[in-house]
C-alpha cells in the first residue's frame, strides 16, 4: 500500500484539533466569584497566578475538591496573600483539595512589628480567612506552602480537621525559623476546634494560638489528636488565651532540624504566652524534645495532667535541651498561681526536672526521671551550665523554687508530695529553694530521690 503523507493544511488542522483536546481536558477554574452555593474543584491541578479571593461576606459557600483529585498550585511566579483568602464569611466550608505553594518564592522574613496581625503581614500562605462566624477546614492537604498553610484571625466557630501538612514554613534573615509552617488562630479567634491533623516537617510552630496584647484572648479552644513530627520551634503554643484543652496530641522530633532552630526561641513541645488561665493540657505524648517538655509562661489557673517527653537519644542529639517543665510571668496581668501538675512524666532533661515559681500550685505524682544530662555541678567553668552564679543549685535540681522570673514571685504555699525524681547529680539537690525563697513556706512530702547518672 503506497504511503501518504499528510498536506501541510492537513497538518495544521491535526494540530489545531490537538490543542484543542488538550484545552477541553484540562481543568478550567471554576467561578469563585459566587458567594454562596457549592463551588466544586475540577479533577486534576489548577495553577494559578494569583490568590483566589473569595467574595466578601459570603454566606454558605462551599468550596470542595473532585472526588477524583483536585489540586490548586502556586505558579512560579504567583502573587497573593494566600491561594484562598476570605474576609467576612458566614458558614465557609473548605473541603477534599489540596494545596501546593513555592516556598522558593519567600524572601526571608521575620516577626511582624509589634501589635501587628500575623493576617495582615505574611503574604504567600495556603488559606487566609479573616473576621469569620462558622469556618470549616477538613481534609485539605498543604505542602511548600511559604507561610502559614491555614491562618484564620479574628474569627468565631472555627473547625480544622484531618488536614495534612507538610514541608511549610520560611525563614528569617538569620536563616532560622520565624514562627511559620503550621496553623495559625489569631486576634480573639473563639470556639475552635483543631483535631487529628498531621503536621510534619515544619520550620517554625505546628499548632499555636496568638493574639497582641491589646487585643481580645483567644477562647473556647480544643486541640487534640493531632500528630506533630520534626519542627524547629513548638509543637503546640498556646498564646494569650483563656479556656483552652490541648489534649491526647503526640510527637516526636521537636526542635529540628538543628539549623533552623532559633536559640532565642528554645523550642518546647507545649508551650504557653501571654496571659493563659482556665486551660488544661492532658494525655500528650512527645519524644526526642531538643527544648522544654513544657513552657508555662502566663500559665495560671489551670491543670497539666498525664502529660509525657521522652528524650532517650544520647546528650548530643538534644544541644538546646533544658528545663523539663519551666514556669514563667511575663505578661504584666497574671501571676502563676494555682496550677495542678499531676502525673506527668518527663525521662531525660538537660537540667532539671520543674522550675517553678508563684502559689498555691499542686505538683504530685510526677516522675522526673534522667535529669540533668548536662551534668551541672554548680561549676561555671562548664559551657553549658555557665549561668546564675548566684544559684549555683538551679540547673541540677529535681524540682526548683525560684524567687522569680522576668518578674520577682512570691513562691510560697505550694504543695509538692508523692514525685519520684532521679538523675545525675540529684540525691542532694531533689527539692531546692532559690536564696530568699522559704521551703518551709511550703509543704513538701513523700517524694523519692535518687541518684541516676547515665
Amino acid at each position: 500500500m503506497p504511503h501518504v503523507s499528510p498536506s501541510a493544511p492537513q497538518l495544521i488542522l491535526i494540530s489545531c484539533l490537538v490543542l484543542l483536546l488538550l484545552a477541553a481536558c484540562a481543568p478550567h477554574p471554576p467561578d469563585f466569584s459566587r458567594a454562596t452555593g457549592i463551588v466544586e474543584l475540577p479533577a486534576g491541578t489548577i495553577v494559578l497566578h494569583y490568590g483566589i479571593t473569595l467574595p466578601e461576606g459570603a454566606r454558605h459557600l462551599e468550596i470542595r475538591g473532585s472526588p477524583s483529585g483536585s489540586t490548586l498550585a502556586a505558579a512560579p511566579d504567583f502573587e497573593g496573600r494566600a491561594i484562598i483568602y476570605s474576609k467576612g464569611a458566614t458558614d465557609l466550608r473548605l473541603t477534599g483539595f489540596r494545596i501546593v505553594g513555592r516556598r522558593n518564592l519567600q524572601k526571608p522574613i521575620g516577626l511582624p512589628p509589634s501589635g501587628a496581625p500575623f493576617a495582615g503581614y505574611y503574604r504567600h500562605n495556603g488559606i487566609l480567612v479573616e473576621n469569620a462566624t462558622r469556618l470549616s477546614i477538613r481534609h485539605v492537604s498543604f505542602s511548600e506552602v511559604a507561610n502559614y498553610p491555614v491562618l484564620v484571625s479574628a474569627s468565631a466557630g472555627v473547625r480544622v480537621d484531618n488536614v495534612r501538612i507538610e514541608d511549610c514554613g520560611s525563614l528569617s534573615p538569620a536563616g532560622r525559623n520565624n514562627a511559620s509552617g503550621g496553623i495559625l488562630l489569631e486576634e480573639g479567634t473563639r470556639d475552635f476546634e483543631v483535631r487529628q491533623s498531621t503536621i510534619r516537617r515544619v520550620r517554625g510552630n505546628a499548632i499555636w494560638t496568638h493574639s497582641n496584647y491589646g487585643s481580645p484572648r483567644n477562647a473556647g479552644g480544643i486541640v487534640a489528636q493531632n500528630t506533630i513530627e520534626e519542627v524547629a520551634r513548638d509543637a503546640i503554643q498556646v498564646g494569650h488565651a483563656t479556656h483552652i484543652r490541648v489534649e491526647n496530641n503526640t510527637g516526636r522530633g521537636i526542635g529540628y532540624p538543628l539549623q533552623f532552630v532559633d536559640p532565642a526561641a528554645v523550642p518546647a513541645a507545649l508551650d504557653t504566652a501571654g496571659n493563659v488561665d482556665q486551660s488544661v493540657y492532658t494525655g500528650n505524648h512527645f519524644e526526642d524534645i531538643d527544648g522544654k517538655c513544657m513552657d508555662l509562661d502566663g500559665f495560671h489557673d489551670g491543670e497539666i495532667r498525664n502529660n509525657s517527653c521522652i528524650s532517650r537519644k544520647s546528650s548530643d542529639q538534644y544541644p538546646y535541651a533544658q528545663y523539663g517543665i519551666v514556669f514563667n510571668n511575663s505578661n504584666l496581668d497574671m501571676q502563676p498561681v494555682n496550677v495542678t501538675i499531676v502525673g506527668n512524666l518527663i525521662d531525660g532533661a538537660g537540667y532539671g526536672g520543674i522550675f517553678l515559681i508563684g502559689s498555691g500550685h499542686l505538683v504530685s505524682a510526677n516522675r522526673l526521671l534522667g535529669l540533668n544530662r548536662d551534668h551541672c555541678t554548680g561549676d561555671m567553668r562548664q559551657a553549658r551550665c555557665n549561668y546564675a552564679p548566684d544559684q549555683p543549685a538551679l540547673l541540677h535540681s529535681g524540682i526548683y523554687l525560684g524567687r522569680g522570673a522576668d518578674r520577682p514571685a512570691h513562691t510560697v504555699g505550694n504543695r509538692i508530695q508523692g514525685n519520684e525524681i532521679s538523675g545525675f547529680a540529684i540525691a542532694h539537690t531533689c527539692v531546692v529553694a532559690a536564696p530568699g525563697v522559704s521551703l518551709a513556706a511550703n509543704t513538701i512530702a513523700g517524694n523519692r530521690c535518687t541518684e541516676a547518672p547515665h
